[in-house]
């Protein structure tokens, strides 16, 4: 019984990260376009193609620390401690996806505040003649 609890478990606990991984990161790099075009000043096709290296590497790190995670290393007797196990794992995911978001947002607004710094230090100072 303990083993089939366990494959339950696994099935429960990998269609729910993978698609909180998709929503999340559906949701961040939807949204996300603004500050990239903004970072590339207007240049649609860089900010496009930075935008989905940044997803790919999203997707990646994150299912890949879901997938790290998910050994349950006691064997599961009963429902109770089925639904405990798999509270604790979905949660302290979800606790990593939002630090993930965070960081990835906290990029997003470094490298807009770098880019118009940068535009300011390259405009024009205006001459005043006496």
């Amino acid at each position: 019984m303990e083993s089939s609890l366990n494959f339950i478990a696994y099935l429960i606990y990998l269609p729910i990260v993978i698609v909180l991984t998709w929503y999340v990161a559906h949701t961040l790099f939807k949204n996300s376009k603004v500050f990239m075009l903004d970072i590339f000043h207007g240049k649609t096709d860089i900010a496009t193609a930075t935008n989905k290296l940044f997803e790919t590497g999203f997707y990646l790190l994150n299912l890949g620390f879901a997938f790290w995670v998910m050994e349950i290393s006691s064997g599961i007797s009963n429902q109770r401690s089925l639904l405990e196990i798999l509270s604790a794992k979905i949660g302290g995911f979800c606790i990593y996806l939002g630090v993930m978001l965070f960081f990835n947002l906290y990029l997003f607004f470094r490298g807009r505040r770098k880019a118009r710094a940068k535009s300011l230090s390259l405009a024009p100072v205006p001459r005043i003649e006496e």
